[in-house]
C-alpha cells in the first residue's frame, strides 16, 4: 500500500482552537474573559455605599422641598410629601431675591473661573518648561505651601486690604477665589503639561513661532481636558463658598446666594421646606455644570496623573 492510500492515524481531530493563534485575534481559549472581567464584590459594595451617601441626602432635599411647613417639622424627613406643595419654591424665590442673588453668585464664579484658568495655565507652563531653573522650582514650592494656608487664618488681613483698596464687593471676592484656587490649579496644570511632548514646541520654534504663539496656538488647545477640570473645581469652590463673601462684602444687598440663604435660620427655628427649596435651586447650576463637564474632568485627572 502506498503512503498516499495509508489510513490516517486514529486520534481526535484538531478543533478550531487547537491550531496556532492568529496574530491580533485572540481566541476564547486564550483571552479567558472570566478572569479579566471578574467582579470585585468588596469594591462594588463600597461604591454602592458611597452612592447612597449622595442619593439619600438628595432624596431628603427633594422630599423636604415639596412638603408643607407642618410636614417638614414633624421629624420624619424620609416620608413622601402629602399633599404635594410646590409653593415653597415661590416663597424661596421671593425671600432670597433669587434673580439678583443668583446673578451675583454667577458673576463671582465667572470671575473666579476665568482668572483661575488664565493665571494658572500661564504659571504652570512657565514652571513646567523651566523646571531646570532654581527660581521656578522654588516658585512651585511656594505655591504648594499655600495649599496649607486656609482662608480663616488670613481672613482679618484680607478684610482690611479689600476695604482699603475698594475691593469689598463681588469683583474683589471673585479675585480672592481665584487666588486661593491658584495653588491647586497650578499643580494640576504642571502634571498635565509634562505629558505633552516638548517636540511640538521645538518644531514650532523652528518655524519661527514665539513663546506666546506657541502657548496660545499649540499648548492651550491641548489643555482642553485640564481646563474643564480646573474650571469645574474653581466654579464649585466659588459657588458654594459662604465664609469669604460674608466677611468681605460690605453691602448686604450684593451678597451671594449661599449668604442670602442664611435668612431661613432664625433664633427659634428654621423654615425647613422653604430652606430646602432654596438649597435645591442653588445647587442646580453646580449639578448641571458637573454633568456637562464630567467626562473632561475625569479625562484631565487621569491624563495628568501619568507622564508619558
Amino acid at each position: 500500500m502506498s503512503t498516499v492510500d495509508a489510513p490516517r492515524a486514529a486520534g481526535p481531530r484538531p478543533g478550531p482552537g487547537s491550531g496556532p493563534r492568529p496574530a491580533g485575534r485572540p481566541s476564547a481559549r486564550w483571552s479567558r474573559p472570566g478572569r479579566v472581567h471578574r467582579t470585585s464584590w468588596p469594591l462594588t459594595v463600597l461604591l454602592g455605599l458611597a452612592t447612597l451617601t449622595v442619593l439619600v441626602p438628595l432624596y431628603v432635599t427633594l422630599s423636604m422641598a415639596f412638603k408643607t411647613s407642618g410636614q417638614s417639622a414633624d421629624g420624619n424627613a424620609f416620608s413622601l410629601p402629602a399633599p404635594f406643595n410646590p409653593a415653597s419654591f415661590a416663597e424661596a424665590w421671593t425671600l432670597t431675591r433669587f434673580p439678583v442673588s443668583f446673578g451675583i453668585s454667577l458673576a463671582v464664579a465667572a470671575i473666579a473661573v476665568v482668572l483661575t484658568l488664565f493665571l494658572s495655565s500661564l504659571a504652570a507652563y512657565a514652571i513646567a518648561r523651566n523646571w531646570s531653573h532654581r527660581f521656578f522650582r522654588w516658585s512651585m514650592i511656594y505655591l504648594l505651601a499655600a495649599l496649607f494656608l486656609p482662608f480663616p487664618v488670613v481672613a482679618l488681613p484680607q478684610i482690611q486690604l479689600t476695604a482699603l483698596t475698594g475691593l469689598d464687593n463681588p469683583f474683589g471676592v471673585g479675585i480672592l477665589h481665584a487666588m486661593f484656587q491658584l495653588s491647586f490649579s497650578v499643580l494640576l496644570y504642571t502634571a498635565y503639561l509634562r505629558s505633552i511632548p516638548i517636540e511640538l514646541e521645538e518644531s514650532a520654534r523652528i518655524d519661527g513661532a514665539s513663546t506666546w504663539q506657541i502657548f496660545w496656538r499649540i499648548i492651550l488647545p491641548l489643555l482642553g481636558p485640564m481646563n474643564a477640570t480646573v474650571g469645574i473645581f474653581a466654579f464649585l469652590a466659588s459657588w458654594n463658598d459662604f465664609m469669604m463673601p460674608s466677611l468681605i462684602m460690605s453691602d448686604p444687598t450684593l451678597q451671594t446666594l449661599p449668604v442670602v440663604q442664611n435668612i431661613f435660620q432664625s433664633q427659634f427655628g428654621t423654615n425647613y421646606n422653604v430652606a430646602f427649596a432654596s438649597y435645591l435651586m442653588a445647587m442646580a447650576p453646580s449639578i448641571i455644570a458637573y454633568l456637562f463637564a464630567q467626562r473632561w474632568v475625569i479625562s484631565g485627572v487621569t491624563q495628568g496623573a501619568v507622564k508619558s
